[in-house]
């Protein structure tokens, strides 16, 4: 999808662009439109925002999901990397005439590599309010070895 900001601009593009000229654009409509489709397959899948931090104990994910149901999301836990996947229906039982649509409808995912290991038997996650929590109990581990005296 990217490669589309990526390529080299013709000669006259990048004069415009140089010269700021707001009548002469920098895609095509046919590009644009090219580009919208593609932001809009159904396959695609819109990366989640999240917050992440820790604490002595844990290490804790936070995502606002509103308008996602629990049924309809899943929390993958392996090795040292967390995923969340789900979607997000829109419900068209009826016509509208959008003014505005920004929200985004469909599938999401995001991965998280963890700095230390955990405890995934004691994870917990919660869907309050449209704000996801994923709690992750880290895995403590002290390690003392003894030394020994060689003669």
């Amino acid at each position: 999808m990217f490669k589309f900001f990526l390529k080299k601009f013709s000669p006259s593009k990048q004069k415009a662009i140089d010269e700021k000229k707001e009548d002469e654009y920098l895609f095509s409509p046919e590009q644009i439109q090219s580009i919208n489709e593609k932001w809009l397959e159904k396959e695609y899948e819109g990366e989640l925002s999240v917050d992440v931090y820790q604490t002595d104990q844990n290490i804790v994910i936070k995502s606002t999901l509103a308008g996602v149901k629990p049924e309809d999301l899943k929390i993958i836990i392996n090795n040292d990397m967390v995923t969340i996947r789900g979607k997000r229906e829109l419900d068209d039982s009826e016509t509208k005439e959008y003014l505005y649509k920004e929200c985004y409808w469909g599938g999401f995912s995001r991965s998280i590599l963890l700095p230390t290991n955990i405890k995934i038997d004691k994870v917990k996650a919660t869907l309050k309010s449209g704000l996801l929590t994923i709690t992750l109990p880290k895995l403590l581990k002290n390690y003392s070895v003894k030394v020994k005296e060689e003669s």
